[in-house]
């Protein structure tokens, strides 16, 4: 599936909810489904900047796409990274770059966050780029 696809997929998911309470209850399961990084990638290393807890994101290359693991410490934030990855895992440097994130306005994930979860979903994604960004170079 493109970054596309898998956004309109999102939103059609959320569209079922009536209020936020049951949307963050959908996003604390989507955190339960994320698969395990492996304890060893716990690194400070791996830790992303600017998020309130703590949140490692891992990344790398099989064949031409990026494969990410990640964890938090907290349940919201845990299913937030799950939301991120779906959209961008299995998918291809240069398709990261140019994605367009629209799902994050059109379920209004950002304003029914925190100021400080919302900068970190913004180092969230900035992190993801960064990756593609460092695996296209080594792909070119």
């Amino acid at each position: 599936m493109t970054i596309k696809e898998i956004q309109e997929e999102i939103i059609d998911e959320f569209s079922m909810f009536e209020d936020w309470m049951e949307r963050y209850e959908y996003i604390i399961d989507l955190g339960k489904s994320l698969p395990l990084i492996d304890e060893a990638n716990k690194l400070d290393e791996n830790l992303i900047n600017g998020c309130q807890s703590k949140v490692w994101l891992r990344s790398e290359i099989k064949g031409d796409k990026i494969n990410f693991t990640a964890d938090s410490d907290a349940i919201l934030t845990k299913g937030i990274v799950a939301i991120l990855l779906r959209v961008f895992n299995n998918q291809k440097p240069a398709d990261i770059l140019a994605a367009d994130l629209f799902f994050i306005d059109e379920i209004g994930l950002k304003e029914h966050l925190s100021p400080t979860r919302a900068n970190g979903l913004v180092s969230m994604i900035k992190q993801i780029k960064l990756y593609a960004l460092a695996h296209q170079s080594k792909l070119s």
